[in-house]
């Protein structure tokens, strides 16, 4: 048996440190933000290479409130990519504005850059690209356009913790970087959570008032917000994990490199190298083609896997009212149809990997 993710694993590596941290909030009684939670903000934020990190309870409550520090409201449009996870498109739709879809580059699987300036309308006031699976987008094309046409860049980085574009973190290169902390990321908390990256003084104050039910002291409400705050627990236990990231990061880019050299000479196709920076191999996703048949052969087996994503947010029944049909963005429901995610955890061993690659190869026909 080969597990997707062992979250068991990486807690007990780390149990003393996590234990010591809970207890520390537990003494506190800071169960609500706090000092455990502020402590995580500034060093996230120096880990990120940006001036702030305003830490929320999810990621989507994340992307939500850049949107709105951003002025993105009614009567905009916000340029992403259909091949994601729904909250991406909902944290968008969330504040009014209308998501306005490109397809992927079947080169990267993230955001065709070439095919955003067609695109805009006279209504776009920001492009959010997703750093897929832990690649990150083709940030020098995107932010040169967005430049060109006056734009805000905001960052979906919720698979991208630690990840680099040439020598800058994923989150730093946008007005704003968004992040989830759901369990099984990179960087993941023992629970929900989220946080937003800036350099802006005046967006990391609308941030955190935001997250707080628009106060800015207790009980004087300026904005409409929300309930949108870190738990305690939260902080402290991302604060001790985040100590340990780029050393997990690094286990992951290895486990993908085994991957590669076992499967890219036997005709896979592996994930695309990343020639300008580096990858954190959030998700390692193969294509194959027939997956539906190799998933279930492989389960039958014992290597458990994952599909990211099977199908693109515009063929979603319940964002149909996007506007767009089947065929309208052919390469992210291509990489729908192929997309196989492969057991990618830290702790995975050279021996599981073997494994995987051994019975994939004999369930492919």
């Amino acid at each position: 048996m080969v597990p997707f993710l062992d979250l068991k694993s990486q807690y007990r590596s780390i149990r003393t440190d996590i234990d010591e941290a809970i207890a520390r909030v537990l003494e506190s009684s800071q169960f609500v933000l706090g000092s455990a939670v502020e402590g995580f903000e500034r060093d996230f934020a120096s880990y990120c290479g940006t001036r702030h990190a305003v830490a929320v309870n999810s990621g989507t409550s994340a992307l939500h409130l850049a949107l709105l520090a951003a002025g993105i409201g009614p009567g905009d449009d916000v340029v992403t990519t259909p091949m994601t996870f729904v909250a991406s498109i909902a944290a968008i739709l969330y504040t009014g504005a209308r998501a306005v879809l490109v397809d992927i580059d079947p080169a990267t699987h993230n955001m065709n850059p070439d095919r955003i300036e067609a695109a805009l309308t006279p209504r776009t006031k920001a492009i959010m690209p997703v750093h897929l699976h832990g690649r990150t987008a083709e940030m020098d094309f995107i932010t040169d356009v967005a430049n060109k046409h006056g734009l805000i860049v905001i960052e979906d980085a919720a698979q991208a913790h630690g990840a680099c574009y040439r020598d800058l973190k994923a989150g730093s290169m946008g007005a704003m970087g968004c992040f989830s902390f759901y369990p099984g990321k990179n960087l993941g908390a023992y629970g929900e959570g989220g946080a937003v990256v800036t350099d802006r003084d005046d967006y990391a104050s609308t941030l955190r008032t935001l997250r707080d039910w628009g106060m800015t002291r207790k009980y004087h409400h300026v904005m409409k917000g929300f309930n949108y705050r870190m738990d305690g627990i939260q902080g402290a236990i991302l604060g001790v994990k985040l100590r340990h990231l780029d050393t997990w990061n690094q286990s992951r880019r290895n486990h993908a490199a085994r991957y590669d050299a076992l499967l890219a000479p036997r005709g896979v196709v592996c994930p695309p190298v990343q020639k300008h920076g580096h990858h954190v191999y959030h998700v390692y996703a193969v294509r194959i083609a027939q997956r539906d048949r190799v998933q279930k052969i492989m389960q039958e087996r014992g290597i458990a896997t994952n599909i990211h994503y099977p199908c693109p947010v515009h063929l979603q029944p319940a964002y149909a009212d996007l506007g767009y049909g089947p065929g309208a963005f052919p390469e992210s429901e291509a990489a729908g149809r192929e997309f196989l995610s492969l057991p990618m955890f830290p702790e995975l061993t050279e021996s599981q990997i073997d494994a995987v690659c051994d019975v994939m190869m004999a369930s492919i026909p």
